[in-house]
C-alpha cells in the first residue's frame, strides 16, 4: 500500500464543477454542497486506514464547520472493482453508521478527482466563499491510528480561517494517506 503526501496548497485555484450520485440516491454538484462561506471537498474511501482513524473527526469538523458556513462534501474515487470494500453499497452503509452530516458521492469515471488533483485518501480542499482554494493540508496529526484528542485540528482551524477571512493559513502541513486507487484502463 503506497502512501502519499499532497503538494501544496495553489491558492486561489478555481474548484472544477461536478454532478455526481449520492449515497442518498440524490445527484449533487459543487453548488449544492458549497455554503455561505466557502465549501470543504474531502477525498475519501472506506478501505484506507488513515481515514479510517478520522472518520468519527471527519464528521465532528463537518458539523462544526457547517455551522459557520462551510459547506462540506466527500468523494469516493476509487476502482471499486479491485477494491469493493469502497463499493457504492458499502459506502451508503459507512455513511449511515458514521451519520455523515454531507453528501457521501461517488466518482465512478474518476473524472472529478483527476480535476482536483486528488492523490491519497484523505485529500482535503478547502475552497473560500468565491470557491478559491485556500486549503491543501491534513486534518490534524493522525496517520493510520488516531492522535492523541488534545492535538491541534488542522483542517479546522484552517477553514475556521477561511470563513471568518476569506484566506486560508501560509503554512499547511500536507495531508498523508493510501493513494487513489486509479483505474487501469
Amino acid at each position: 500500500m503506497a502512501s502519499l503526501e499532497t503538494p501544496v496548497c495553489d491558492f486561489g485555484s478555481p474548484a472544477p464543477n461536478f454532478s455526481l450520485p449520492g449515497v442518498d440516491g440524490k445527484t449533487w454538484t459543487r453548488d449544492d454542497c458549497k455554503g455561505e462561506r466557502g465549501l470543504l471537498v474531502m477525498f475519501i474511501c472506506n478501505h484506507c486506514p488513515y481515514v479510517q482513524a478520522v472518520r468519527d473527526r471527519i464528521v465532528r469538523d463537518a458539523k462544526e464547520l457547517a455551522a459557520l458556513g462551510i459547506g462540506c462534501v466527500a468523494i469516493m474515487s476509487n476502482d471499486v472493482n479491485d477494491y469493493p470494500e469502497d463499493s457504492f453499497e458499502n459506502m451508503q452503509r459507512v455513511a449511515e453508521e458514521f451519520a455523515f452530516p454531507f453528501p457521501y458521492l461517488l466518482d465512478e469515471s474518476q473524472a472529478v478527482a483527476r480535476a482536483y488533483g486528488a492523490v491519497c485518501t484523505p485529500d482535503f480542499f478547502g475552497y473560500d466563499a468565491n470557491l478559491g482554494l485556500q486549503y491543501r493540508g491534513r486534518l490534524d496529526a493522525s496517520r493510520k491510528e488516531a492522535a492523541p484528542a488534545n492535538v491541534r485540528r488542522d483542517l479546522f482551524e484552517a477553514m475556521k480561517q477561511v470563513a471568518e477571512t476569506g484566506a486560508g493559513p501560509a503554512d499547511q502541513i500536507p495531508s498523508m494517506g493510501c493513494s487513489i486507487k486509479w483505474r487501469a484502463d
